[in-house]
């Protein structure tokens, strides 16, 4: 797994686009127990990579300001980071 990319280095996309790989290659259950692990365990990473990724953008789309009209006036900055 070397050749892989790291998973904290993926974007939202690739990373849910490796985790649909790796679900795919546990579900047709051809892989063996040793690499299902790594598998499984590659797979809970990315979980947490795309939770993540999806927490930052919604904590961005939240801290977005509207003006009287609703249209988009600029952000504030987010608490905590």
């Amino acid at each position: 797994m070397s050749d892989q990319k790291k998973i904290e280095e993926m974007s939202f996309e690739e990373a849910i686009r490796e985790l649909e790989t790796v679900v795919g290659q546990l579900d047709r259950g051809d892989v063996a127990l040793e690499d299902s692990i790594k598998l499984y365990e590659r797979g809970a990473a990315l979980k947490a990579r795309c939770e993540a990724k999806l927490k930052e953008a919604e904590e961005k789309v939240a801290q977005i300001t509207l003006d009287a009209n609703g249209q988009p006036t600029g952000a504030k900055p987010v608490e905590g980071l």
